[in-house]
């Protein structure tokens, strides 16, 4: 059976669900076991539960936790002092944040998980980079929000990253145009949260009647669709609007959170979110929780092999979603391919991306 550093030597979307659905069962059933035995907290839950005994069938019975105590608790396996890293989420004004607690191995093994995901959509070889963001959102490298977490993830495949805004979220025009004018005859990689794009990049162009050469441009940008369905803009009419005023073609969405830093879910040219050999959806019943079929919306539940200083394997999330299809869509990549529809209602809106401050 399959360990988890050998799964780095498999493509992210090569195995058929019926295989990938074996290997994950083992590896979280050990995760769930390793986090029982590590986490006060949790292993209260599992008793509470009644699962002291943790042996499963199938991925659907691996126990989940609800995504919102990574705010209410400070959930970790391993000891304080082999921790690494505290990421959080940019909660809004009066909001709680989530904190994730990552030792040197989790941390180590979500960026190789991220780099494997991102090569096989744009390729190994680093490009030119592009960040839709203002260089003070990197503040503290130890503790730092999603959104500096995504810039820091996201440059291992770029050289000569540049920003796009300054320190108040305003186009530096004259820097963002010397960028273009030098890597004018090579791909460039853009990546920014959704919003932030929308708002601090495409707008003020749109605002201004300024059109940006960028046709060699390769955008990934993720988080934030909450703000922009306020405002009616599908992915389609983001897509079709940054076209417009970059001339921009390649642009990837993708669905993540900070919970499950490195599993992100990437989107194919046929529009489909895609889970990768290192982590799987389940579309949960609003009433029961019970497992739902494709085409049926429900609550999303992520799970990943990803989390080992924390326990963050099996997450039940406050987004809704259904599950298209599995191992037949036309891109080629085998596994379950999905689509994000919102929020549920009067859950908190998730700070990870849907904010702009800087902090």
């Amino acid at each position: 059976m399959l360990n988890i550093t050998e799964l780095l030597d498999i493509p992210p979307f090569s195995l058929e669900q019926q295989g990938k659905d074996k290997y994950l069962l083992e590896i979280l059933t050990g995760l769930t076991q390793h986090h029982q035995q590590g986490c006060y907290q949790y292993s209260k839950i599992l008793s509470a539960l009644g699962l002291d005994q943790t042996y499963f069938t199938s991925t659907e019975q691996i126990p989940f936790i609800p995504v919102r105590l990574f705010k209410d608790y400070e959930l970790m396996s391993v000891n304080e002092s082999e921790i690494v890293k505290t990421m959080t989420s940019s909660g809004t004004s009066g909001q709680k944040v989530s904190k994730i607690f990552l030792d040197k191995s989790t941390s180590t093994l979500q960026t190789k998980v991220l780099s494997k995901i991102v090569a096989s959509f744009i390729g190994k070889k680093r490009l030119p980079m592009l960040i839709i963001d203002s260089p003070s959102i990197l503040k503290d490298r130890k503790l730092f929000s999603a959104r500096g977490a995504g810039i820091l993830g996201f440059s291992i495949f770029g050289h000569d990253a540049t920003y796009a805004m300054d320190e108040h979220m305003n186009l530096n025009m004259d820097q963002l145009q010397q960028f273009i004018q030098k890597h004018q005859n090579t791909p460039i990689l853009m990546f920014g949260f959704t919003y932030m794009v929308w708002q601090h990049f495409y707008k003020p162009l749109k605002e201004n009647g300024i059109r940006l050469p960028i046709e060699n441009g390769i955008l990934i940008h993720g988080g934030g669709w909450k703000k922009l369905a306020s405002e009616e803009v599908s992915n389609e009419i983001f897509k079709q609007n940054l076209f417009e005023v970059s001339g921009i073609k390649n642009i990837f969405n993708y669905y993540g959170m900070v919970e499950q830093t490195g599993s992100i879910y990437m989107e194919c040219e046929n529009g489909h979110l895609h889970s990768s050999i290192y982590s799987d959806i389940l579309i949960r019943d609003f009433k029961d929780f019970s497992i739902l079929e494709p085409g049926k919306q429900g609550i999303i539940q992520l799970i990943s092999v990803l989390p080992q200083s924390y326990p963050g394997h099996s997450i039940l999330t406050e987004d809704i979603g259904e599950i298209v299809g599995k191992d037949n869509c036309k891109c080629g990549r085998k596994g379950t391919y999905f689509r994000v529809i919102g929020r549920i209602e009067k859950a908190e809106i998730r700070g990870c991306s849907d904010t702009y401050a800087l902090t």
